[in-house]
């Protein structure tokens, strides 16, 4: 039998490696964490604005906070559906998903609503009546186009009479995919449509005019 041994080399201990066990003076002070330790990121402080360059944007970032929060805690949908996909947005208000505890609240008038779920197929004979519909919301005001038909014409996209997709009448913020969507898929462009509504830095885009 044929034993082969190792020789491994010995580690020396230097100054880097050694524990000091003296409590901390003026000439070994404990090490403090550095800058970049510290926490960053909207998932550590809850704001997208981290880095203000002034006291004056750090003040206008935090108004661009509170406006914010109010907005996307409180968006008012209005309660307009075209086709099948209305269905599934009744779904996703019912109380199997309860959407009032983020704040979704349908209203029935454009007036009172900053929200609009274009849910089904728009008609060419229909775009002028959601372009008026989306004229009458007051600012500020968003739009969640659900489902492929409103994306983008879907199983009608060769039809005479069919719009090829609602953002070539009104600006559109979130695409939600399907055929219909699911409820689920629903909720999900509404968080998303909070994440967007989070960014957004009125306040400090002013103050830099």
């Amino acid at each position: 039998m044929l034993v082969i041994a190792r020789a491994w080399p010995k580690v020396i201990p230097t100054a880097s490696r050694a524990i000091s066990t003296s409590p901390p003076t003026a000439a070994n002070p404990i090490p403090l964490p550095s800058r970049t330790s510290v926490p960053t990121g909207i998932g550590k402080t809850g704001t997208p604005f981290t880095a203000p360059t002034s006291t004056a944007e750090y003040a206008l970032a935090r108004v661009d906070d509170v406006i914010n929060m109010a907005q996307r805690t409180s968006i008012w949908p209005l309660t307009f559906g075209l086709a099948c996909c209305a269905v599934e947005m009744m779904h996703f208000a019912a109380p199997r998903y309860d959407m009032d505890r983020y704040g979704v609240v349908f209203r029935a008038s454009p007036r009172q609503a900053d929200l609009i779920f274009v849910a089904g197929t728009v008609t060419n004979k229909m775009a002028p009546a959601l372009r008026r519909i989306y004229d009458q919301m007051p600012e500020q005001k968003w739009v969640i186009s659900m489902g492929s038909c409103a994306n983008g014409g879907g199983y009608y996209h060769y039809a005479y009479s069919v719009l090829r997709g609602a953002d070539r009448v009104i600006p559109v913020d979130i695409y939600v995919p399907g055929c219909p969507p699911t409820a689920e898929a629903l909720l999900y462009g509404v968080l998303q449509l909070q994440k967007k509504i989070k960014r957004r830095r009125d306040a400090q885009l002013w103050y830099r005019k």
